[in-house]
């Protein structure tokens, strides 16, 4: 039988193909916007705190609410909250005015991860996993292709806003069209997703999981999950140029194999996850991954080796987060929007500390130092998936063992 939510999906799958742009968007204008609100590249980074800002804020409340009053109207409303952002940005007279923005996008951010999450959790609960793991398919995607949309308008010598303009078209027509498909019925969890809940929570933990240990844990990778690519989208650019030598468009082209090895990954992990490699497994691997490959981008710097570790810290990165998600439903599944707000809670910090710390890091000690500290982050990050691995054999039966 024929999922009744397809058509939910493809509008947030679209909106997060959207996002995709948007995460990188702000670091691949560094220059056009510091020209524009009369700032330097660090004063560029800050906007993508003012993000963070905008969706922690919104966070918590964002979460609760959408457990009360239903997924869609989040979700609806981050649409027409991201053409604030879009539009504003490029027509912005002052730093000021394109802070504010900034942290619209972040409350747009915010509203979409509380509404989506949820969403796709409870409309394919035998495959939640993938279904959110997917999202980053879609992230993945929509950064791939933002470099080539830029170059179109670049090779034509068009004002850079147009590129802002076309992703607020998208989002215009998207949100209408969410407005009008059915989602499931969050307050309704004992029909066919309550069986299966219902047996999560009476046969399937071996004993009562802790917020204080294992929630929290993964809480915070939330938050290393999410710095190890933003800061990688950020200062990736500028790193090819002032670090490597290369030309603006080869540096920003950078971003696109990056993209392609997060777009390999989920696609990998989509097929695979619980069938192969098991989702707690995965948050082992990747931040090792991850490690050697950021080593390898700073100490061996030859073309092929700086296009080979770029898509490997996109392989790497990809999904940990969206991963972080689903786990986290499994340790505590009642009030999935509430306890998910507390990871994007973690995630929107993120957003907020990595830029404001990597500024101070490159005015001081240069690019290099900027990207040590994101190996630093992963070695955090892999001693938290270990944790977290330890007592999920600890609280959750599973099968086979």
């Amino acid at each position: 039988m024929k999922n009744p939510f397809i058509k939910m999906a493809t509008g947030l799958y679209i909106s997060y193909f959207i996002l995709g742009m948007i995460n990188i968007i702000i670091g691949s204008n560094m220059k056009n916007l510091s020209e524009q609100l009369n700032t330097s590249a660090s004063g560029i980074s800050y906007l993508v705190s003012a993000i963070g800002i905008g969706k922690l804020v919104s966070l918590f409340f964002a979460g609760r609410l959408s457990d009360k009053l239903g997924r869609k109207p989040f979700v609806v409303a981050a649409s027409f909250i991201y053409l604030i952002f879009l539009v504003g940005i490029p027509l912005a007279p002052n730093y000021t005015l394109a802070f504010i923005f900034a942290i619209c996008a972040g409350i747009a951010n915010s509203f979409l991860d509380a509404g989506t999450y949820p969403a796709l959790i409870e409309a394919f609960q035998k495959k939640a996993g993938s279904a959110t793991v997917l999202i980053k398919a879609f992230v993945s995607v929509g950064a791939a292709l933002l470099p080539f949309i830029m170059a179109f308008f670049i090779a034509r010598d068009m004002f850079y806003g147009y590129t802002f303009f076309l992703m607020a078209a998208v989002y215009l027509v998207n949100g209408f069209f969410l407005l009008k498909v059915s989602f499931p019925n969050h307050k309704a969890p004992m029909e066919n997703q309550g069986e299966e809940q219902a047996a999560t929570v009476q046969g399937q933990f071996l004993s009562k999981p802790k917020f204080a240990q294992e929630g929290l844990a993964v809480i915070l990778l939330g938050f290393t999950s999410t710095a190890l690519f933003m800061l990688v989208q950020v200062w990736l650019p500028n790193f090819g140029q002032e670090v490597l030598g290369l030309t603006q468009a080869k540096a920003v082209q950078l971003l696109s194999y990056y993209s392609i090895g997060s777009l390999v990954s989920v696609i990998l992990l989509a097929v695979l996850l619980n069938k192969v490699i098991r989702p707690i497994t995965v948050m082992i691997i990747y931040p090792i991954i991850a490690a050697l490959s950021l080593l390898a981008l700073i100490y061996i710097q030859q073309p092929f080796m700086t296009i080979l570790s770029t898509f490997l810290i996109g392989l790497s990165t990809a999904g940990v987060f969206q991963l972080a998600m689903t786990i986290i439903t499994e340790f505590f599944p009642a009030k999935k929007g509430t306890i998910t707000s507390y990871v994007n809670i973690a995630a929107s910090s993120a957003f907020i500390i990595i830029p404001f710390i990597t500024g101070i890091i490159s005015k001081s000690a240069g690019l290099t130092a900027v990207f040590l500290f994101d190996v630093a982050i992963a070695i955090i990050s892999i001693i938290l998936a270990v944790f977290v691995s330890y007592r999920y054999k600890k609280v959750i039966k599973v099968p086979g063992n």
